[in-house]
């Protein structure tokens, strides 16, 4: 499979070393079109946005223009813009190197979208570990105002927005929009019940838009290119490109930035393959919260329906790839670890559940379970997913339903040895061992 594949307009720049500069973005055509879009209607760049099918890069893939378009008109209250670059999903790797490598596009991004909806505040929360980041876009920020992109009159425009970036305090479960909105007030960050929705009552009980960081830089190149040039990208009903990120058992783990659609098989070609010696075991579309997929979907292609229609989400495209030395069962329950460390305890199902469920997933991994276990996680998983207030009950119970679905014999064999038998250093041997005893 050739380069001509990836569609580099996002990581186009990723090589420069000075790329993060308000310089370098200028040169390369940068706030371009921030021009073009004040010259038009606000109402007609939300429409432009809305034609070209642009599908939330967060994960959820809901249409960006008509969630603009939900803001009321009328509302006497101010309307913001909230970018979430809270990214913490296991495997997602796209939004923090976006940022280093070149902000500004997202700053731009921001401005168009702020004048689309009617906003003059907008605020992109960052997570607050990678204080590195967190630097670069408040510089490239201070940059933007120093050049009359941000503050009062923009270019002549009479549209004035002023933009807050705040690093956030390192949950997780700040990454759900509704806890992000109360970690941004200066609360403890928890999920809110919905209705009412951020749409209406969002940041500060106001209309609020909350975006991606890679959706809203992906509205410059909409701007500058137009709704059918997006379109001339990807698939029918996820059209136009996306960040790939490979980690794990792959020759080259990195970003590829290709056309939704893309299959796994090319995106590994392109990535070196699986590391030598070894073969594709379990994969995940979209970090660890989508539900594993295996080597008979390397074909599949990943976009929205696809992956919907194989019964697992495309999410944030984190693909993290395991091969033939990898065990499931610890795998899913240091997954499963992760969500009981990082729910935020609000809903019983998700603080007990996963508890409950990193127990039993430790006493199988041991060895001392039994099969009635595997129909206890099932039981458990179906009481948790759809019973909480946000999505992290959902998406954490996904690797265990998908694994057991899947793999439910090396979970068997595990307490029929009465441990563990999977050696890494013979991983082929406990392959073929499985195979005989099915």
């Amino acid at each position: 499979m050739s380069d001509t594949t990836l569609t580099p307009v996002l990581t186009a720049r990723w090589d420069q070393s000075d790329a993060f500069t308000r310089r370098n973005y200028e040169k390369a055509g940068g706030y371009k079109a921030l021009r073009r879009a004040l010259q038009r209607k606000p109402e007609d760049v939300v429409e432009i946005v809305k034609d070209s099918g642009l599908r939330g890069r967060g994960g959820a893939g809901f249409p960006t223009g008509m969630k603009w378009s939900f803001i009321p008109k009328d509302s006497p209250k101010p309307t913001y813009l909230v970018v979430n670059a809270d990214e913490s999903e296991p495997g997602t790797c796209k939004d923090i190197p976006l940022m280093m490598a070149d902000p500004h596009v997202l700053v731009e991004g921001v401005i168009i979208t702020s004048y689309a909806i009617g906003a003059k505040h907008a605020f992109i929360y960052v997570r607050g570990e990678v204080l590195h980041v967190f630097r670069r876009v408040l510089n490239a920020v201070a940059e933007a105002y120093e050049a009359g992109y941000l503050g009062q009159d923009i270019l002549g425009s009479g549209f004035d927005l002023d933009v807050v970036v705040h690093a956030g305090a390192g949950a997780y479960i700040c990454g759900e929009e509704t806890a992000l909105l109360d970690s941004l007030e200066g609360r403890r960050g928890q999920p809110r019940l919905k209705p009412p929705f951020p749409a209406v009552a969002g940041l500060y009980a106001s209309p609020t838009v909350i975006n991606n960081v890679e959706t809203i830089a992906s509205v410059p190149s909409i701007i500058a290119g137009g709704a059918e040039w997006f379109r001339g990208m990807g698939s029918e009903k996820s059209p136009g490109y996306g960040i790939f990120s490979l980690s794990g058992h792959v020759t080259k783990p990195g970003q590829y930035e290709a056309p939704l659609g893309i299959t796994l098989r090319e995106l590994l070609d392109m990535a070196g393959g699986i590391r030598a010696g070894h073969e594709l075991k379990f994969w995940t579309p979209g970090g660890s919260s989508t539900p594993v997929l295996t080597a008979e979907h390397i074909d599949l292609p990943l976009d929205f329906e696809g992956m919907a229609g194989a019964g697992s989400l495309l999410g944030t495209r984190a693909l993290q790839i395991f091969d033939d030395t990898t065990c499931v069962v610890r795998a899913t329950e240091r997954w499963i670890e992760f969500y009981k460390h990082e729910s935020c305890g609000k809903c019983t199902p998700c603080r007990e559940g996963f508890w409950w469920m990193v127990q039993i997933l430790e006493r199988l991994e041991k060895g001392d379970g039994t099969e009635a276990d595997l129909d206890k996680l099932l039981d458990m998983s179906d009481n948790i997913a759809g019973r909480s207030f946000c999505a992290l009950a959902d998406g954490g119970v996904a690797p265990v339903v998908s694994t057991i679905q899947h793999f439910r014999d090396e979970y068997i064999a595990h307490f029929e040895h009465g441990g563990c038998p999977f050696d890494p250093a013979a991983s082929t041997l406990f392959v073929q061992e499985l195979g005989a005893k099915a």
